[in-house]
């Protein structure tokens, strides 16, 4: 990983050492105020452990750093005349409250992953007896002729392996140990995407303009969340409606876009369309084959790469937004004689519907 790269993914941690330093530098330039850069140093050290949870050996190492930091600047003040021998007694009470936080937070840690484990291991215990149940059904189906009820039953058991799959992905989604992040080029691979998914849904497709560049990511889970996005779309249109993919850049983020003309989120349901089991007209959704889990697998593979994910919706459609940091852009070298400046790029051509 690039050494910008890595600064970009630890911003928050660069962010706060800037700060802790700044703070210690203050507690050398001002005596008698020592107590409150000291603070300041403790208190958003516990606050940014609360958010970004590091591993045993990084957090052990910025603790002792942070405990002799502070502890040699107060103990060298009391040598030189100022006598604050007591305020050496808050380091280790700092470092009590701070070592609260690292057990709550690896604690809620814990409970998380469990819950993963509990849902991969009931998702792989359920595709079994679905998988026999439906075998059953479909023989019995065979000897009976057509039958209504067994029609039904295979409907809700094909149901039931779709929403057991979803949780098989949305478990693995959520965990970036797992993650295999490469450079992707951004163009190819949106372009495979949006060939893929023209050629099997009838919809007036449309690919807008790509960025030249490549983003670090994980290639399988960014095509899982974009197949979410896009067969999200695809149920909630009809055959004369329009579906664009495209993207754009800000800063170092890349923003893919999924716009569709379909009926629009409802206001009270935006704010929760990407949890799990959501859905914006649950109703019309069961009528689809909806699981409620697409979006919440888009929510989790986004977090998994640092990025978000939002919606914003009326009554002339829908565009879903993936955001994701890494991003590179393509420079363009253009050869030509002497102090002849580089040509121009040339605007990129709409691209024709398929």
């Amino acid at each position: 990983m690039s050494a910008i790269a890595s600064l970009r993914r630890n911003r928050v941690e660069f962010a706060w050492g800037l700060f802790a330093l700044a703070n210690l530098a203050a507690m050398r330039a001002l005596p008698g105020w020592e107590t409150i850069p000291f603070h300041f140093v403790w208190v958003s050290l516990t606050i940014v452990y609360g958010f970004r949870v590091w591993r045993p050996r990084r957090t052990a190492l910025v603790l002792v750093t942070v405990m002799f930091a502070t502890g040699a600047l107060i103990a060298d003040e009391a040598r030189h005349g100022n006598p604050m021998w007591g305020e050496l007694l808050e380091v280790p009470l700092m470092t009590a409250m701070f070592l609260a936080m690292v057990w709550h937070a690896r604690r809620r840690q814990a409970v998380l992953q469990s819950q993963r484990r509990f849902l991969q291991d009931v998702s792989h215990e359920l595709r079994t007896p679905v998988t026999i149940a439906q075998g059953h059904l479909e023989l019995a189906g065979r000897r009976s002729g057509d039958s209504s009820e067994i029609t039904i039953a295979l409907a809700e058991l094909d149901r039931i392996q779709r929403i057991t799959e979803r949780l098989l992905l949305l478990a693995r989604a959520e965990r970036r140990d797992s993650m295999q992040v490469v450079e992707v080029d951004v163009e190819s691979f949106l372009e495979d995407v949006f060939v893929a998914w023209s050629e099997a849904a009838p919809r007036a497709w449309r690919l807008d303009a790509l960025p030249a560049g490549t983003l670090r990511a994980a290639p399988d889970r960014l095509r899982i969340a974009l197949d979410a996005l896009l067969e999200n779309a695809v149920a909630y249109t009809e055959p004369a409606d329009l579906i664009a993919l495209g993207a754009r850049t800000q800063d170092h983020d890349l923003t893919i876009e999924v716009t569709d003309s379909g009926p629009g989120v409802p206001a009270e349901a935006v704010e929760r369309i990407f949890d799990r089991f959501a859905r914006a007209d649950p109703a019309r959704s069961r009528a689809r084959g909806g699981t409620g889990l697409g979006l919440a697998i888009v929510a989790a593979i986004a977090h998994a790469h640092h990025g978000r994910c939002s919606v914003t919706s009326s009554d002339a459609g829908s565009t879903f937004s993936l955001r994701l940091p890494g991003f590179r852009p393509t420079v363009k070298v253009t050869q030509g004689s002497p102090g002849t400046p580089p040509a121009a790029a040339p605007a990129i051509a709409p691209r024709p519907r398929a």
